[in-house]
């Protein structure tokens, strides 16, 4: 008893020992992925990224994208089986049947026994065939599966481009602020200069080289500020497109070559033949429209067949020797068939309830479909008056840049020359900064608005 009870303790203590171990070695692998996931270093030159090269990056890094990908390999499979549920299935069984003697005669104590040694080797074929199994109900049911997880794949691929499209040009938007600024922060140093050899020439004011100083200290934290956005912008930009976390890259700046807008007929035509949303709905109400055919199905008899091929006998071999004829040897090898038919008679209303349920369901996914129609419509203009609003503020912001440039140039030689107040240079300095901010905002307006125009479109 002692040693039984020891035997039993090592017996208990040994799971947990092994559990506390494979715990300490799982918490060594994930401390290894941790590891492996430290950011990568700035040697070497950096990548250069046009906006094609960051979609392409983003789609193989974003786990929202990826789930969807993994949704349509899934639904593939399911395809597969659902064909293969169609099919007869095949399967082996060998079975041993030991009954207790007698000692008199063959004959078992377990009448059911064909004896009291049974040897089964039995190869099986079974096909079920339910009441919807004629109207192919499980392939069709994972065809629309498919078109939904498809549907829903494009979904987060535009998604995920408008994403990545708003954030890489919100990093080209910040390049050129910060560069804004960089440039302010020098002309408001020229101009503290200038107003310092104004003042010590007898030509200007005290308060004008107060004001200039004051200027030069704005700009200087401007600058800061603007180094800020943009080293933000990058790493939000960097999370989308790499393994690692990397900040060794630049971007193509392209904002001074934008696309141009197709017209609204051909948008409209894009979005009817090409939406994702759309496209789901539409499976969606397909599958739900099965559902009700599924439900009438289980009012039907539902067939089944089994045929069993192989050795029922009281010896496991090809042929055995017949006890009633001495002697002669008698085939082992048969088969025998089953067919089964079942017939629905009374349910307490169960599948009519079920029927029910699914023209409901029917119903809401009819909604749904129209519904997503009206909606896409509606975006659709929303969308397209953004983009081509924007596209026309392009060249009227690049016209105010330019005229504000243009303007600083003046008001600057005029307070060279003692003819414009600190007060013009300041304002025209604060002009020109917000113009040219404005000029590349405005552009990028314009690419995000097509990217997110693109999201019902898909690319033209």
């Amino acid at each position: 008893m002692k040693h039984a009870a020891l035997a039993a303790l090592a017996l208990a203590v040994t799971p947990v020992a092994c559990l506390a171990q494979g715990t300490q070695t799982q918490a060594a692998a994930a401390q290894t992925d941790v590891q492996m996931m430290a950011p990568e270093g700035s040697s070497g030159p950096p990548l250069t990224l046009t906006l094609p090269d960051a979609l392409q990056r983003a789609e193989g890094n974003d786990p929202q994208f990826q789930a969807a990908v993994t949704g349509v390999k899934n639904a593939r499979e399911g395809v597969v089986q659902a064909r293969a549920a169609m099919l007869p299935a095949i399967s082996a069984t060998t079975q041993y049947l030991n009954a207790q003697g007698n000692g008199i005669s063959p004959v078992g104590r377990f009448v059911t026994q064909d004896g009291v040694h049974v040897y089964r080797g039995w190869g099986v074929l079974h096909e079920g065939m339910p009441g919807d199994f004629f109207i192919k109900a499980g392939p069709r049911a994972a065809a629309y599966q498919k078109a939904m997880a498809q549907a829903q794949q494009d979904v987060a691929r535009r998604g995920l481009a408008a994403t990545v499209t708003t954030d890489y040009y919100a990093l080209i938007v910040s390049q050129r602020a910060y560069a804004t600024a960089q440039e302010a922060l020098e002309r408001a140093g020229h101009f503290l200069q200038t107003s310092e050899a104004l003042e010590r020439g007898g030509e200007a004011a005290h308060t004008d080289v107060i004001r200039f100083q004051l200027e030069y200290n704005q700009e200087k934290q401007a600058m800061q500020d603007a180094e800020l956005a943009m080293a933000n912008a990058r790493a939000t930009l960097a999370v989308l497109l790499f393994p690692k976390f990397n900040e060794n890259f630049t971007v193509v700046d392209d904002l001074d070559t934008p696309p141009p807008l197709p017209a609204f007929n051909d948008v409209q035509t894009m979005a009817k033949s090409n939406n994702p949303q759309i496209r789901a709905a539409l499976a969606a109400y397909g599958a739900s429209k099965l559902n009700v055919a599924i439900a009438r199905a289980a009012f039907y008899p539902s067939l089944s067949i089994d045929v069993d091929y192989g050795i029922e006998a009281n010896a496991f071999a090809l042929r055995s020797v017949n006890d009633t004829a001495p002697g002669r040897r008698q085939p082992n090898l048969g088969y025998f068939a089953t067919y089964a038919l079942n017939v629905p008679v009374f349910d307490w209303g169960s599948l009519h309830s079920k029927l029910k349920q699914a023209k409901n369901d029917e119903e809401l996914q009819r909604v749904n479909a129209t519904y997503a129609q009206r909606q896409l419509l509606s975006q659709l203009y929303s969308l397209y008056n953004e983009a081509a609003i924007a596209q026309n503020q392009i060249e009227t912001l690049h016209n105010s840049a330019n005229l504000a440039a243009q303007n600083l140039q003046l008001v600057t030689m005029q307070y060279k020359a003692g003819e414009a107040a600190v007060l013009q240079v300041l304002d025209a300095e604060t002009a020109l900064n917000a113009a040219r901010n404005a000029d590349a905002a405005g552009k990028a307006r314009y690419r995000n608005a097509l990217a997110a125009l693109q999201t019902l479109t898909g690319g033209f």
